[in-house]
């Protein structure tokens, strides 16, 4: 069964989503990751190829929550991925308030 809510972000890792004008499936596995050489460019997540998963560090996606059309599945949301959502909510709080 498709969950098709976006929702707020950040969707938990290991949730597939489909990404505008894509047409593979990507699987969140991180959250707010910097492309490489390019430190003041922050992705709200970044993925990798689904089913296949990461085969290679060159295939990591990076794209931000706005990029994503439709949620295929849903990542696991337990305790412990509230308390992490709840330390990262508080933490981009004080990022964004020291700029």
């Amino acid at each position: 069964m498709k969950d098709n809510k976006i929702g707020k972000k950040f969707l938990p890792i290991g949730t597939v989503v489909l990404l505008k004008g894509g047409t593979k499936r990507v699987m969140i596995n991180g959250f707010c990751t910097m492309a490489e050489g390019k430190k003041d460019e922050v992705w709200d997540y970044s993925g990798c190829p689904f089913p296949e998963g990461m085969i290679s560090s060159k295939q990591v996606l990076l794209f931000d929550h706005e990029q994503i059309t439709e949620v295929c599945h849903m990542g696991l949301v337990d305790a412990e991925e509230k308390e992490f959502k709840k330390e990262l909510k508080e933490f981009l709080e004080t990022t964004n308030n020291k700029k």
